[in-house]
């Protein structure tokens, strides 16, 4: 590689003082152990200080390395290292060891850098190494299992007198213990009982309810090897074991159909926004749920489409014993959709009881409920059916969206329903889809 001109390189400086500094610094007497090959320039720069500078350039970069304390790239001594070599002042030498070390490195990086850009969707760059990271997790995962199912034979012991004082600190020190084990997804459930201690008259009834099913992810943990495939799945992603996107897109049930957006229920926080996207098939019937996050500030992706749209799309779900998180692919404009089919309010906790024998740690479920109508419940309000049979609605929801929608009329309500009430997230009038 021949030298480049004097302007070309006092191109490259960063600044016009910069480019004035560097070529102060293109004096050979300024400079010891010099010397130049096919690809780098290198050379020691006497400064103000005791030692003098190591400077390099990889040409064909080009890159800079200099031990001097300036935050600029390149710096004045790399610049006046590179005019001396336009001058033609650099001699041609073999590569000093250290220079020689400098370049592998980058040229080792460089190739780890094309090997990642050239890997195929969900191929590991280096399965011995993500098998044994693996392996390290699960045995921290054990560890912490083991503890946790210790801690909850203890309470059986002991039972919960006392438990109002002492066990708020003693499951938030055990939720911490579940992070450090690399179990995210327990340690959720274990500070979700945290949260329930003390809370109200009925808090033993409920907090006892959390542990049981935390019980239960432990002794399912036990038992991974003797479990279906799938509930095995399930198992492992309660416990906080993540599927790569890339495997899902590649091996996971794909439905095509045209999916109509049932609604969404949006829950920022001070890190992170969770949204979460209920659709329905059209043709299949399938029900679906697609998360969306963003970091506290930052704006969502947009929404496929709006809720009573219609998305002609194939999902592509994540296993499970109960396959309801997807990624969806659109393929077509959304459409316009009539409103939907529902159920009575004994059929909708019915289908959510039978969710549960396939996935008994099911926190959500989409109901679809066909002309019911907003009543006052005590202190609450509830959505009752024509039967008479009714579902409670979440304290914290506001139920005068829905009071104007309905006007005293029965109308059709989409929304999400667990153990603690039910939360509308979309009602029709007619076939108007409006958000409540």
């Amino acid at each position: 590689m021949g030298p480049w001109d004097t302007e070309q390189v006092l191109a490259m400086a960063p600044d016009p003082a910069s480019a004035k500094a560097g070529q102060a610094q293109a004096r050979p007497a300024k400079w010891s152990r010099s010397g130049s090959s096919e690809g780098a320039l290198w050379g020691y720069c006497q400064g103000s200080g005791k030692q003098p500078y190591q400077t390099m350039v990889d040409l064909s970069g080009p890159a800079f390395r200099c031990s001097c304390p300036s935050r600029k790239f390149p710096c004045k001594h790399a610049v006046g290292l590179m005019v001396l070599w336009s001058t033609g002042e650099l001699a041609a030498a073999d590569e000093p060891d250290w220079v020689e070390s400098w370049l592998t490195e980058r040229n080792s990086r460089a190739e780890r850098a094309a090997e990642r850009a050239e890997k195929k969707p969900g191929e590991v760059a280096d399965p011995l190494a993500a098998q044994q990271r693996a392996s390290r997790r699960a045995d921290r995962v054990s560890a912490g299992m083991a503890e946790l199912r210790s801690w909850l034979d203890d309470q059986v012991r002991r039972g919960l007198s006392g438990f109002e004082q002492r066990g708020y600190d003693e499951l938030s020190r055990l939720a911490a213990r579940m992070v450090d084990a690399q179990a995210p997804g327990v340690a959720g459930a274990v500070r979700r009982a945290a949260g329930v201690v003390g809370r109200g008259h009925g808090w033993p009834g409920e907090l006892l309810e959390e542990l049981a099913l935390i019980h239960l992810t432990v002794s399912a943990h036990s038992r991974l090897a003797d479990l279906p495939p799938a509930t095995a799945d399930t198992v492992q992603t309660r416990i906080g074991w993540t599927v790569e996107t890339a495997r899902v897109q590649a091996e996971g049930e794909k439905v095509e159909d045209d999916w109509l957006v049932l609604g969404r229920v949006v829950e920022p926080d001070d890190r992170l926004t969770v949204r979460r996207l209920w659709l329905r098939g059209a043709t299949s019937g399938r029900l679906a749920l697609i998360l969306a996050f963003a970091p506290a500030g930052r704006r969502l992706d947009p929404l496929p489409a709006r809720p009573g749209e219609l998305v002609p799309a194939v999902l592509s779900f994540y296993p499970g014993a109960l396959p309801l998180r997807a990624l969806l692919d659109q393929t077509a404009p959304r459409l316009p959709a009539a409103k939907p089919a529902g159920m009575s309010a004994r059929q909708a906790l019915a289908s959510y009881v039978e969710s549960l024998t396939a996935d008994p740690w099911n926190e959500r479920w989409p109901l679809v409920l066909q002309d019911v109508r907003p009543a006052r419940n005590g202190e609450n309000w509830a959505l009752v059916d024509p039967a008479g049979d009714a579902l409670e609605l979440l304290p914290t929801v506001d139920p005068w969206k829905l009071l104007a929608v309905s006007a005293g009329d029965p109308v059709t309500v989409t929304g999400e329903w667990n153990r603690a009430g039910f939360r509308p997230m979309t009602a029709w009038h007619t076939d108007r889809a409006v958000i409540v």
